[in-house]
């Protein structure tokens, strides 16, 4: 196997987001070998040390997030600590905060404040709204977000209420999407030697994920909630077994005539009813009753070997254990345990040259790494 290629290795981060979409950005940064020091309030730190669950060695959900990371707690009330805070980060190439819009410049951390000590910065900021504009100072939470995108209000079944998504993937995706533009940001500044602010507000983030809504909304609808169903193909949905629900996928004509083979009426793909995609769609619930007289009658499994051989996407639906346990995410190798804690994270989802960059280093404890603010080739004035 290929040796593990850190791609962003020599990057220095001073972080100082907290709970989930600041530190998800950087536990990404840290996975592709970025030095990122979480920096954080003496004797308390990250929220997220103090959010369930638990274990006896500590916070399960702080250990996901802050792999690979250092932490060095600053009070920035203290004048000598925050003078040796602004020297340290005149090392670093990289800022991420996800305050308040406006915090940042009273703590005299502002993009404007860093650039005069580091000009080349990369300096990302995320938050709900944005850095400008009337609702720029408004608290956001994930759920929040969600309901104001559009996505709260298209998901869940038409005679149910909108429903969450079970994740929070507003703060998720905002954290991508900040590596993402902390990546690109880092190749421009290699090119141009120029920094740059990088804004990231959830809400935008999360109209950007619905680009289906988009696309209906564009031809004049407004996205409705469907259930499991795609909205706009069809089969394409949860459909009874004999023991459960299958997922059957079909978004194109081929794949309709490999399913209506494999239920042994071939005959439903010249079915004027649905020969096509739209008319497949338009008349979905037709179709739900032919595929259902014969998935009904059998076990999932036994389907799920069947839709296999005619090559028609499928898959059981499972529950979060079954998925990270299972033999897709063992022969993946998606998880690693911490070995300090014991506890389990998802790795990067990215392969490099074949090989899944993780960080060797364990989620820190509060203010472990307060004396080891130098690294070689970037000397600092910190004396703790």
């Amino acid at each position: 196997m290929n040796a593990t290629k850190h791609l962003l290795s020599g990057i220095r981060v001073a972080d100082f987001s907290r709970v989930l979409a600041g530190p998800y950005a950087t536990s990404m940064l840290a996975d592709q070998g970025a030095e990122v020091f979480k920096i954080e309030m003496p004797g308390h730190g990250d929220d997220s040390r103090h959010l369930g669950p638990f274990t006896e060695s500590g916070s399960t959900y702080f250990t996901g997030l802050n792999r690979g990371k250092r932490s060095i707690e600053v009070d920035l009330k203290d004048h000598a600590q925050y003078a040796n805070l602004l020297d340290f980060i005149a090392t670093c190439d990289v800022v991420v905060e996800n305050f308040r819009p406006g915090v940042a410049a009273k703590l005299g951390l502002a993009y404007a404040d860093i650039r005069e000590i580091r000009p080349d910065i990369v300096y990302a900021s995320i938050s709900g709204f944005g850095q400008t504009g009337a609702q720029a100072e408004r608290p956001a939470y994930d759920t929040v977000i969600q309901a104001l995108s559009g996505l709260m209000s298209s998901t869940g079944f038409p005679d149910g209420s909108p429903t969450r998504v079970g994740e929070s993937i507003a703060d998720v995706s905002a954290g991508v999407f900040a590596a993402f533009g902390v990546s690109s940001a880092l190749l421009h500044r290699e090119l141009t030697g120029d920094g740059a602010h990088i804004d990231i507000p959830m809400l935008d983030v999360m109209l950007a994920m619905q680009p289906t809504n988009a696309a209906i909304h564009a031809a004049g609808d407004t996205p409705a909630r469907v259930g499991n169903r795609h909205p706009v193909s069809a089969p394409f949905d949860t459909y009874a077994a004999a023991d459960g629900l299958i997922v059957i996928a079909v978004a194109n004509d081929k794949l309709f005539a490999a399913l209506a083979d494999s239920l042994g009426r071939p005959e439903l793909a010249s079915d004027p009813r649905f020969v096509t995609d739209g008319l497949r769609s338009a008349n979905d619930a037709e179709l739900r009753a032919e595929i259902e007289d014969f998935t009904a009658s059998r076990s999932v499994a036994e389907l799920c070997v069947l839709f296999d051989g005619a090559g028609v996407p499928n898959s059981p639906v499972l529950d979060f254990a079954e998925a990270v346990e299972g033999s897709i995410a063992h022969d993946r190798e998606l998880t690693v345990t911490d070995e300090r804690t014991g506890h389990s994270y998802l790795c990067h989802p990215l392969l490099v040259d074949g090989v899944r960059p993780t960080s060797a280093l364990p989620a820190p404890r509060l203010g472990e790494h307060n004396a080891e603010f130098r690294a070689p080739q970037k000397p600092s004035a910190i004396d703790w």
